[in-house]
């Protein structure tokens, strides 16, 4: 009996810099259909990447209990288990983060606010 392998590719986890900011951005005006970003892009700070394309990436919110947390923001290029595995690694290095990006709202919204107006310069 033939053993067929399949090789599933490898998604990589790395940091979000800013020179990604505008590929990020495209990914969330995409993905949430709008024409300018806004504070729901938050502070992006983890990429999901599929050899060089980011497919993925989490986000500082601060959130409706005025709580700062994260939301992901993906091109639906990954399964549910890819899905699973890359937001248990933003909700690891959120938790393990302790600047005041990650853990004071206002310092957040001060953040966000700043990247808004600077993604949006056109």
């Amino acid at each position: 009996m033939e053993t067929i392998t399949q090789h599933q590719k490898q998604f990589q986890y790395v940091e979000a810099y800013i020179s990604d900011m505008l590929m990020l951005k495209n990914i969330f005006l995409e993905t949430q259909n709008l024409k300018r970003a806004d504070q729901n892009f938050g502070i992006p700070f983890l990429l999901a990447k599929n050899e060089k394309e980011i497919v993925a990436f989490a986000s500082l919110i601060v959130n409706e209990k005025d709580e700062v947390s994260f939301i992901i923001y993906n091109k639906n290029r990954m399964s549910d288990s890819e899905k699973k595995n890359f937001f248990s690694r933003a909700e690891r290095y959120f938790n393990n983060n302790n600047t005041p990006n990650f853990k004071d709202p206002e310092q957040l919204k001060s953040s966000i606010r700043r990247m808004i107006s600077w993604l949006n310069l056109e």
